[in-house]
């Protein structure tokens, strides 16, 4: 089993399938990834209540990253709450695995608390060690990251498309495709960990490595 490397404070590796591949269900992927993709959108849009006094009080927002007050938190109070943490950490493991899963990248179906084959190690921060102003601007600083990410994320999904034809053929996943598409979920990790989940200063490297 390969495990994440350690030099940036948030990594990420996928054990590659080095045997046969489900032809059936890699063919019908679209299908039947269906039912857990629906729980991952749930998770990540929900919507709540409290009460307040005699008022009843909805509020929708997205459930994983909730990221202005966790900016303010930081601002004001140099505090990143371990629940907070371990919730968004989890909530990321989880989508990771579903798009592994819709990416062919692995065929067991994605489990909602196993890491599975997808390893995601995201270093819980000292908050008084981090910038409280930077989070104010990281959002700006990452925006050439996130430009390459659109470029790169439609090479992994033509990637995808090709390893879904070697796969009906050949049972296998091409080598350099998978390296390659692994590689843009560590380069997109690093940069949620850096812009939105805000767990480190450190800028993430140009890097699918």
């Amino acid at each position: 089993m390969s495990e994440p490397a350690i030099s940036y404070p948030a990594a990420l590796s996928i054990d590659y399938p080095d045997r046969p591949l489900n032809r059936l269900t890699s063919f019908f992927r679209l299908f039947v990834i269906i039912p857990i993709f629906i729980i991952l959108s749930l998770l990540s849009s929900a919507s709540f209540q409290w009460e307040t006094g005699e008022r009843v009080v909805f509020q929708s927002g997205t459930a994983g990253l909730v990221i202005l007050p966790l900016v303010l938190m930081l601002l004001f109070r140099q505090k990143y709450p371990r629940w907070w943490f371990d919730w968004s950490v989890a909530l990321y493991k989880f989508g990771n695995r579903v798009m592994a899963y819709l990416l062919l990248l692995r065929d067991e179906y994605p489990s909602t608390d196993e890491d599975q084959a997808v390893h995601i190690d995201i270093a819980y921060p000292d908050a008084l060690a981090l910038n409280r102003w930077l989070p104010l601007v990281k959002w700006f600083l990452a925006i050439p990251h996130l430009i390459l990410l659109v470029v790169l994320g439609i090479g992994a999904a033509v990637a995808a498309v090709i390893a879904w034809f070697a796969i009906l053929f050949t049972a296998r996943y091409p080598r350099g495709l998978f390296d390659y598409i692994v590689g843009v979920f560590r380069w997109s990790l690093r940069v949620a960990a850096y812009a939105f989940l805000l767990t480190t200063d450190r800028y993430p490297p140009f890097s699918l490595s």
